[in-house]
């Protein structure tokens, strides 16, 4: 199968899996959990946070709202420094992250031994207007790699701007689910045929994306909910995208 898929606590996963085993780390971890004031941490959850009157689907909570900034930065300096044991020499990490935890993503993504290498950024069109207020549309990409990339190894010239709106409706599955069509362009990072891992695997779309554009995907999932979704959605990935050659090689 081009895809593993474990449901679990990510560090205690990420320490199982032998080293040098991914080409990238392309992830959306629980980042507005840091913020600004305690009542922002504590008295709201995710679904709280980001679930309006649209969703139809069953849209559960995760755990990992309510770290303040610096909990947040230890937890995703340990997390990250396990990935970038993971990662091969050359690879590539991209971490989610909104305005308020962009300096503290920076900081731990670095502290865990990456070279940081810029910010991405991706505009949602559909962003609520705020009176007398710039418009919050805009979400960031932090990437990095381990080490020195060779250019040559995947040739691909990536835009660093990227605009889509969230899935709405019966297609969002997850609260904080991003678009496939995004996804599909930051999985390009990693060079055809390698493996992608996101340890924050929410409702699978890094993993659709990376198997739509023909890498293979690890995908770590906490909330069993969520799992069982991203199981159902990559599985159903495979089969949309089996070409015959494939069913004549089984067969």
């Amino acid at each position: 199968m081009p895809f593993s898929l474990h449901q679990g606590d990510a560090l205690a996963v990420l320490s199982g899996l032998p080293d040098g085993c991914v080409d990238s780390v392309i992830t959306d971890p629980p980042y507005n959990s840091g913020g600004r004031t305690a009542k922002e941490r504590t008295t709201r959850s995710a679904k709280q946070k980001y679930t309006s009157a649209d969703a139809k689907n069953d849209l559960a909570d995760f755990t990992g709202e309510n770290m303040d900034q610096r909990s947040y930065a230890f937890w995703l300096t340990q997390i990250m420094t396990e990935a970038h044991r993971l990662t091969k020499t050359g690879g590539t990490a991209l971490l989610f992250t909104d305005w308020r935890q962009l300096p503290t993503t920076t900081d731990a993504i670095q502290a865990a031994g990456w070279l940081w290498r810029g910010v991405l950024a991706w505009h949602k069109p559909q962003a609520r207007p705020q009176k007398g207020r710039f418009t919050q549309n805009c979400e960031f990409i932090v990437w990095a790699s381990k080490g020195a990339i060779d250019g040559s190894q995947n040739p691909v010239y990536l835009p660093g701007m990227y605009s889509a709106s969230q899935p709405s409706g019966a297609q969002r599955r997850h609260i904080t689910q991003k678009p496939v069509e995004v996804m599909r362009e930051l999985v390009k990072i990693s060079p055809e045929g390698g493996t992608v891992l996101d340890f924050c695997a929410g409702s699978g779309s890094t993993g659709v994306a990376a198997l739509l554009e023909g890498r293979d995907f690890i995908g770590v999932e906490k909330t069993e909910h969520y799992a069982s979704i991203a199981a159902d959605r990559l599985t159903e990935t495979i089969r949309e995208t089996l070409t015959q050659d494939d069913v004549d090689l089984t067969g």
